[in-house]
């Protein structure tokens, strides 16, 4: 199968008492975009936020699995501080860098129902690889 047949998507899958956010896709930058969707999708549905407000994200490791795991928890950090949701994301990934905006909205109670709140990512479930077919899968477990 070619992975360009691929559709970039997000899943969740179980955990015990967490949850676990896996996105898969062509190329590794819209993996981890999916898998910051996926995030959103825990908290709230990403199509009931809006993407009127654009914060920019820079986070660098060594490997691509630490590089997940500081991507979802700078992603969770942002929201906590600045009181965001994030409908969507564009990704740049170079030399362990990455560098992305992230796009969203001011957290309302009505109009978002936010579930849960995402403590942050764990290393547990932790997975960042191509498959035979050529998608990207990433994905680890979120602390609820």
């Amino acid at each position: 199968m070619n992975s360009k047949a691929i559709a970039p998507h997000w899943e969740h899958f179980e955990h015990e008492a967490d949850i676990g956010i896996r996105g898969i896709a062509p190329t590794l930058e819209q993996a981890f975009e999916q898998t910051a969707v996926a995030m959103t999708a825990v908290i709230t549905n990403p199509d009931q936020v809006s993407a009127s407000k654009a914060v920019s994200i820079r986070c660098e490791a060594t490997d691509k699995e630490l590089l997940l795991v500081d991507w979802i928890n700078e992603l969770v950090y942002q929201m906590a501080v600045q009181g965001l949701l994030f409908k969507r994301y564009q990704v740049a990934i170079q030399n362990g860098n990455l560098s992305a905006t992230a796009f969203g909205e001011v957290v309302d109670r009505q109009k978002h129902q936010p579930a849960v709140e995402i403590k942050g990512a764990t290393f547990t479930g932790l997975s960042v690889y191509q498959q035979a077919d050529g998608a990207w899968i990433a994905q680890c477990i979120v602390d609820v």
